[in-house]
């Protein structure tokens, strides 16, 4: 196994036995900053293509319109009282010490130029209130430290006020795409959906070559002609997923867990060469009209394929904007079967038929793993699941109950609404930000490591792309092995019994 010497250039931080705050370190993370989009990338969807003369006011512009449109925004602005409730919560001050990265200290960075320009006290006597001009100075600061911010609202739980500082990490990112500073590997993702459709540039032959090669690797392994469809119109689920289900370890395993579900149930579903992802980007950098564009192509390949659900896949911030935005931003969906929730997530779709009785499992198929669960961020702080409160907490630990005969959780504060973040979400899954991405997964490997330890564990479940393709990334860092991360439906995949061809 590659070692962390081996792995990097710098110093990953030492495992202690419980969360301890770590001593201050001004300036630890300044230098960290990700790659500046081109000028092609910015424009290919539709932001200016560099730094002009003159950015300052436009910066100053585009913060007053958004004051505007958003009054969430104004209030977390003048609500902070700096109670420092806040400091110790976040992944990536645990992990690097830099004081800028408590989230009251970056929210300051945006809050000072508010002051400054949008209130009379900072319009008149700037230094006593703390608010300053938006200099160059403070735009690289605000590049280095909104782009160390995973926008995964673990802050925003322990708030007396409840400021999101994920609305302002998302409006200080839209601020600088406005005036032509944006960040390459999101704003490139951005425009690989508008193109093609999905977030790796799949084109659709590819895509159907890749589905074609999982029924016959299925074929091999089950003996069963598990179908992987692609544009199939009167399917009656559109299933959209993320675009790493389709080649990519761990994540291919859970798009066979899901083909799986389906045949055994029998209920017929497609994929679409339209809308092949799931994942939308525009979140990240707080723009709804891309989150709009994106979200569109789900709209209209349910409505070209004449489906009755749309389901989505193991993907956290997708479910976010589904959950949360699709109804405001392409919806109402009176056109599909009203007795399914719209949209409906693959855990909620199995753990339904889990419950009827329509799935059957072998548990002990799992036996070779000792199972825990990490509630990704996106999915336990920003959305729902099922009918009942809490339901994004119990079904996916319902459903690994189901498969597996050996689950023990996390500790009760690094999970549920308390989870840590993956430390590589909110647009920072990128390798020019590998430092911040190993220190901010500190905490929760922290948190495996008690369980490991405890109990043996040697395989975390989760429900998201990103934090398997972070986890997968980061976990040697820490001593772990790579493969110990995957999905719930990787589990479910392994367990679920099939019956014969007809």
């Amino acid at each position: 196994m590659a070692t962390a010497a081996t792995l990097s250039k710098f110093e990953t931080p030492k495992l202690k036995p419980y969360p301890i705050i770590p001593l201050v370190q001004v300036g630890a993370m300044a230098h960290s900053r990700p790659f500046v989009a081109s000028p092609a990338i910015q424009q290919n969807i539709g932001f200016p293509g560099e730094l002009t003369e003159g950015w300052e006011q436009r910066a100053i512009a585009k913060m007053g319109e958004l004051l505007g449109k958003y009054r969430s925004l104004r209030v977390y602005m003048d609500a902070c009282v700096h109670c420092g409730a806040c400091s110790d919560k976040c992944h990536y001050f645990l992990g690097t010490g830099d004081p800028k990265n408590m989230p009251v200290a970056r929210q300051d960075l945006m809050r000072a130029v508010y002051r400054r320009h949008f209130t009379v006290a900072g319009k008149l006597f700037p230094k006593l209130v703390g608010a300053v001009d938006l200099t160059k100075d403070v735009l690289d600061q605000w590049w280095s430290y909104y782009n160390q911010c995973s926008e995964c609202r673990r802050c925003s739980v322990f708030c007396p006020y409840g400021i999101d500082t994920a609305e302002i990490t998302m409006a200080a990112r839209e601020i600088m795409d406005s005036i032509g500073l944006g960040q390459k590997y999101a704003n490139e993702i951005i425009g690989k959906v508008h193109r093609i459709g999905n977030n790796l540039g799949i084109p659709e032959p590819a895509l159907a070559d890749t589905l074609a090669g999982l029924e016959e690797d299925t074929k091999d392994d089950t003996g069963i002609d598990v179908r992987f469809p692609l544009d199939v119109e009167g399917a009656e689920v559109l299933l959209v997923t993320p675009s790493a289900d389709f080649f990519s370890e761990p994540h291919v395993e859970s798009l066979i867990g899901y083909a799986k579900v389906f045949h055994a149930a029998g209920i017929s579903w497609t994929l679409s060469s339209k809308a092949s992802e799931a994942g939308n980007f525009g979140l990240f950098i707080g723009n709804y009209e891309q989150m709009r564009k994106i979200s569109l192509r789900v709209r209209e390949a349910a409505q070209e394929l004449g489906v009755k659900r749309i389901v989505v896949g193991e993907c956290g911030h997708a479910w976010r904007v589904a959950y949360n935005h699709w109804n405001t931003l392409i919806g109402p969906f009176d056109w599909l079967d009203p007795r399914y929730p719209v949209p409906q997530h693959i855990c909620e779709f199995t753990h339904d038929l889990i419950q009827r009785g329509a799935l059957t499992f072998d548990k002990s198929a799992n036996d070779d793993r000792i199972i825990t669960f990490h509630d990704s961020c996106n999915v336990a702080r920003a959305s729902r699941m099922g009918s009942m409160p809490g339901g994004q907490f119990v079904i996916p630990r319902e459903i690994i109950k189901a498969v597996a005969n050996r689950f023990h959780d996390m500790a009760a504060e690094t999970i549920h609404d308390r989870t840590f973040c993956c430390g590589g979400g909110g647009g920072l899954l990128t390798d020019d930000l590998l430092e911040l991405r190993v220190k901010g997964a500190l905490p929760r490997m922290e948190a495996l490591k008690h369980v490991v330890d405890a109990h043996g564990v040697n395989f975390m479940a989760t429900i998201c792309a990103i934090c398997k393709a972070q986890f997968s990334k980061v976990l040697p860092y820490y001593g772990f092995d790579m493969s110990m991360v995957g999905g719930v439906h990787q589990l479910v995949s392994k367990a679920i019994v099939l019956g014969r061809n007809d």
